[in-house]
């Protein structure tokens, strides 16, 4: 099985920042290895779960693409290239570039039969200071 976790920033406004990791489990630890940055609209985010991934032919961008399936609410959402989170239209946008790979690199293991999975985790930064000792 291959395993993605998608870490998010909080908003900035209308935009939400990530990065895309590959998840490496050996035996004693979880490794994060970055694959690409990522760009949602903030109005539109999808919920942070588990979900299924996969390759499938895009009517709309005539092309494959890397799909997240089983979004509650929602149709499977598409991963693909872009920069303006206005253009996202409740897709997740990387470059061009992170496109090409995950779509070949998915694709790949979709026809192998492995399975994928993404977990999508929001990034919080607040931190309960009360909690730490700090050295006192």
């Amino acid at each position: 099985m291959s395993y993605y976790k998608l870490i998010r920033k909080p908003a900035d406004g209308e935009v939400v920042r990530g990065m895309l990791h590959k998840v490496v489990l050996t035996r004693f630890e979880e490794r994060l290895i970055p694959v690409c940055g990522t760009i949602e609209d903030a109005d539109r985010l999808i919920p942070a779960l588990i979900y299924e991934l996969g390759v499938t032919q895009s009517a709309r961008h005539n092309r494959l693409l890397p799909v997240i399936r089983q979004v509650p609410g929602r149709t499977d959402i598409r991963i693909r290239r872009g920069s303006q989170p206005r253009h996202a239209r409740g897709s997740i946008l990387v470059t061009r570039e992170a496109e090409q790979h995950l779509t070949a690199l998915w694709r790949a293991a979709q026809r192998a039969g492995e399975e994928m999975r993404l977990e999508i985790t929001d990034f919080n930064y607040s931190v309960n200071r009360s909690a730490h000792s700090y050295g006192k």
